[in-house]
């Protein structure tokens, strides 16, 4: 077989006459060392995703990298699966991942509005979520997989078939990865997570006339991230952040110094309002100004999505009728097992209220019903990577959050409640677009769909209970606040701010309505609203560092030779730089579990090693050992 994919696998023929890339012999590429494998790679991109995703606010999809590390897995424990072994293992890798970037979104928002959430209430939701999500896209595999093939692209399912197909390769994208996490591992081992021998934050901040505050985390997941997502995104993220720490900061900073001494911070009594430092308007006033910009592109998306969804509806029910039922028996099991655990979720997360149970999770399972079939078509156009959660969870937790006011329900453990059912929305959305994104991959490549279905039901439940240990491991530093923040956590932020807002009447209505009103504005001048919002409400420290890292990307990119190079070049950046991304965030979390259990205690820096000028080596360290690599890699 030539190693790359036919024409006919972008469309050329209708998907009922295409023929896989693997059209005869076994479809079944599963044993017990592809499953071992999977669950192994599931939970440890569950982990990384759900790490980085609470640090930076992005989240990096697993298909490829979960490709080139099933196929050196498979080449080493099971050859003989070969292609279809290396399938599902992706497949898996994506579950654990898609899982980690949904739960992510809204669950931490449960310990920042100062509630808790046991392990039982978390995994039963998410359960749910994964169940009911995989069930209704497994309902509609026929249209969306088959029925649309050429229609709808699936980019990244196609990106990730020709990894498979060319698995040769896999060696050196191996080799690039592993320098990758190991790089990562070391600067996050002499950092924070470990020793806490280096400081690796370059800090300058001006509190006199001219308020304002520019940092650079030394992170390696961090320009990892920023390598993977490119110039435009890193570069639109970081305008955010100069307009909110160089534009907002200081013009509210400068009304603040002529506040009378009897005026106090809303959210803050033991602060006067003249002497407000950096930090405390940055926290208690340009964060909802974020918050404010990313409800209003939240609120946008979602509207914008209306037609999508209607057309999704009706071409669905129209294609449905003519299938003849054919779902798999599984898929329906799957699909009643999710409903059954949603309402058992329900009355388990609603404090004993029978009406809330039943009322709250009806909505929930029709809300999840309409953006998962939304899910799965916008996979097919623009892959899970650009997929918008985050507008379709805030437009649901809106309407949840609406009916629990108008019923009364407005305490705190109200909030809990909702947050929760809001879990079970965000996690049926995000598992729907890794699910039907690893289901094309079969589809093209020639898998048994029935059999990618259990692998992946399977190595969602195990991210599940990997992404809430992780969230409770880390329960202690998600809730800090000030200048003590590690996570950033800005789409559970958002949700936090909002839905308690909404509920106790205390939200800051004009900082809100301030950032709804830029929302528009950005989306009036066609610019990518939520992307520059995040920017806005995350640390500036983190969008500098990701700009760097795309700074890096363009740098490879501009002293290649050829354009032969330099797809070369990229591609092994980018291998290098989920190890990047894997090394700083799984180091990073073994850190924290042995700072948690006493096994190491970290040394405050001190004399040189806690200046900026021990970050800027850090900086040039990181940067550099990342350069090289990817410059001495050539052409083969």
């Amino acid at each position: 077989m030539d190693k790359k994919l036919s024409k006919d696998a972008y469309g050329n023929v209708p998907g009922k006459d295409y023929v896989p890339y693997i059209s005869s012999g076994s479809k079944i590429g599963g044993n017990g060392a592809v499953l071992i494998i999977g669950i192994i790679l599931a939970v440890l991109f569950a982990a990384s995703t759900a790490y980085s995703g609470m640090k930076s606010g992005l989240t990096v999809a697993a298909g490829i990298p979960g490709s080139i590390i099933g196929s050196a897995f498979i080449s080493a424990f099971s050859k003989k699966k070969g292609l279809l072994g290396k399938n599902l293992i992706q497949g898996m890798a994506s579950g654990g991942e898609s899982v980690a970037s949904g739960i992510i979104f809204v669950l931490p928002a449960v310990l920042l509005i100062g509630s808790n959430v046991s392990f039982l209430e978390g995994f039963v939701v998410g359960t749910g979520g994964v169940l009911f999500g995989i069930g209704i896209a497994s309902i509609v595999h026929k249209y969306l997989i088959v029925e649309e093939h050429g229609k709808l692209m699936y980019p990244e399912s196609m990106a990730i078939s020709e990894t498979l197909v060319a698995s040769e390769g896999a060696g050196e994208s191996i080799k690039f990865m592993g320098i990758g996490f190991g790089i990562g591992g070391i600067i996050t081992a002499v950092t924070s997570s470990f020793l806490n021998v280096a400081n690796n934050v370059i800090s300058y901040v001006n509190e006199s006339f001219y308020k304002w505050k520019f940092q650079i985390e030394v992170n390696p997941l961090l320009l990892g991230i920023g390598f993977i997502v490119g110039l435009d995104v890193s570069l639109t993220m970081f305008a955010g952040s100069i307009l909110a720490n160089f534009g907002i900061l200081p013009l509210i900073g400068y009304f603040t110094a002529l506040g009378q001494s009897n005026a106090f911070v809303w959210n803050d009594p033991g602060t006067a309002i003249n002497a407000m430092n950096v930090s405390n308007i940055s926290g208690s006033y340009v964060k909802y100004i974020g918050a404010g910009m990313m409800l209003s592109g939240g609120l946008i998306g979602a509207i914008r999505l209306i037609p999508t969804i209607i057309s999704s509806i009706k071409e669905t029910l129209s294609a449905k009728s003519t299938n003849n039922g054919d779902s798999s028996s599984v898929g329906t099991l799957i699909l009643l097992g999710g409903i059954i655990i949603g309402f058992l979720a329900g009355f388990l997360i609603s404090d004993g209220n029978i009406l809330m149970a039943i009322v709250a999770s009806i909505l929930s399972l029709f809300l999840s019903l309409l953006f998962v079939i939304v899910s799965g078509r916008l996979t097919g156009t623009i892959g899970t990577s650009n997929l918008p959660v985050s507008g379709m969870t805030i437009a649901s937790l809106v309407l949840v959050t609406l009916l629990f006011v108008a019923l009364g329900w407005v305490s705190p453990e109200n909030n809990k409640s909702l947050l929760l059912f809001g879990t079970f929305i965000v996690t049926a959305i995000a598992i729907a677009g890794g699910y039907c994104q690893s289901q094309k991959v079969s589809f093209i490549l020639g898998g048994d769909k029935n059999e990618m279905q259990k692998y992946f039901v399977i190595a969602s439940i195990v991210g599940v209970a990997v992404v809430i240990g992780t969230i409770l491991l880390l329960s202690s530093q998600l809730s800090l606040t000030g200048d003590d923040v590690t996570f950033a956590l800005p789409q559970a932020n958002l949700m936090a701010t909002l839905t308690a807002g909404i509920i106790s009447g205390e939200l800051p209505w004009v900082m809100i309505i301030v950032g709804t009103v830029m929302g528009i504005v950005l989306f009036l001048l066609n610019l990518p609203i939520m992307t520059i919002a995040i920017g806005f409400y995350l640390p500036i420290s983190t969008t500098s560092i990701i700009l760097i890292g795309a700074f890096v990307r363009l740098l490879i990119e501009r002293t290649s030779k050829s354009e032969k190079e330099k797809d070369v070049k990229v591609s092994n950046g980018i291998s290098l730089s989920s190890g990047l991304v894997a090394g700083g965030s799984i180091i990073g979390l073994v850190g924290i579990i042995l700072q948690v259990s006493g096994v190491i205690k970290g040394i405050a820096p001190s004399g040189f090693a806690e200046t900026n000028g021990m970050a800027f080596l850090l900086l040039a360290a990181l940067v550099i050992t990342t350069i090289i690599p990817i410059i001495k890699s050539k052409a083969s």
